[in-house]
């Protein structure tokens, strides 16, 4: 299944069903009057968040989604039928945003919530609405009031509990890969990773959500490299964990691009909680390596660990770490990049 975290839908509800203009036409009955129906309501759009989808790749495919039109009313005083509801099932995590991707619609976060975006149009009135004692033979009937129409923007921001960040080839799937059942691709180049992936990580009889996402460059911000485009799905995670490789030259540098590129995209992630570990401990060597980690640690003026995802030193001490700050409940909360706090709520169809 391709991974797809972006899509632009169109959507209409249902128009309303019109009214009819009827009389009341049987034997030995002269003056029956009027028995129009009045016509059915159009169908709402519904979205509805799923727990077993993890991509927008469907809306892909399929871009308009149109709800049923109200059926028209009929003769007997019988109304029209309601239009069938339209439900648009995206994964728990997706955010609708507004067509300029400036305004929050909704943030659908929980399994199984519903939100009515587009209510349809009510259905037209048939003559014998319009019936008074001045108006006994009324030929006036309505058609119905016409559906709603939004073009809007699906974001899906993955839900986890701790991410992973650092330079290309930093060691973050090799360490997602050791620590739960997940199997990223794993390889000697940079860019391995180029969707995010997830792993439930089990340690100290509780388990977590971690997400792994490609790797930044300086200049990530500017579009370098993949971008920061992925960095929307760590944004609702509690706790971040900056894998850094021991065995290049300059430590600190990969810090302080990584903080960087955090601080300039923005949505609260510089100031997440985080645990520092330097990675590929065995490639250094146990004296070597705990050389880098002081150093790394003196120039940064954090606590740094120190870990080797290949033969699983450190790496559960990480974990444990990485699972306090998450039951300490320390979280900036969700964010939005490029969104103002004062725009909400927003009516997209009175813009």
């Amino acid at each position: 299944m391709k991974f797809l975290d972006q899509a632009k839908i169109y959507l209409k509800s249902g128009d309303g069903g019109a009214g009819c203009m009827s009389f009341r036409r049987e034997k030995y009955i002269e003056f029956g009057g009027p028995d129009g129906g009045n016509g059915g309501r159009g169908g709402h759009i519904i979205f509805e968040a799923i727990g077993n989808a993890n991509t927008l790749i469907d809306f892909r495919y399929q871009q308009h989604f149109r709800a049923e039109t109200g059926h028209h009313g009929q003769g007997r005083n019988k109304t029209g039928a309601n239009g069938k509801d339209l439900i648009i099932k995206v994964p728990v995590g997706t955010v609708i945003l507004s067509e300029d991707k400036q305004h929050v619609l909704a943030d659908m976060t929980e399994e199984g919530q519903q939100l009515m975006l587009l209510k349809g149009g009510d259905g037209g009135f048939g003559n014998t609405h319009y019936k008074s004692s001045t108006n006994q033979a009324p030929r006036k009937f309505t058609p119905g009031w016409p559906g709603q129409e939004l073009a809007v923007w699906l974001r899906l921001k993955l839900i986890a509990d701790a991410g992973l960040v650092g330079l290309p080839n930093a060691g973050k799937s090799t360490f997602l890969a050791a620590c739960s059942r997940a199997k990223p691709k794993i390889a000697d180049y940079p860019f391995t990773t180029l969707t995010p992936n997830l792993g439930v990580v089990h340690v100290n009889d509780r388990e977590f959500v971690m997400a792994d996402i490609p790797g930044l460059i300086e200049g990530a911000h500017e579009g370098h490299g993949i971008g920061d485009r992925f960095l929307g799905h760590i944004e609702r995670t509690r706790v971040l964990l900056h894998l850094i490789d021991c065995t290049q030259d300059d430590p600190a540098a990969a810090y302080r691009t990584i903080r960087n590129e955090l601080e300039l995209y923005g949505a609260g992630l510089a100031e997440k909680p985080e645990v520092i570990a330097l990675s590929k401990a065995d490639a250094l060597g146990e004296e070597l390596a705990e050389d880098q980690r002081k150093t790394l640690e003196n120039d940064i003026g954090k606590p740094v660990m120190l870990i080797s995802a290949i033969s699983g030193g450190g790496v559960t001490e990480v974990l444990r770490a990485l699972a306090r700050h998450i039951d300490s409940g320390a979280s900036t909360g969700d964010h939005f990049d490029d969104i103002a706090e004062d725009s909400l709520p927003y009516d997209p169809l009175n813009a």
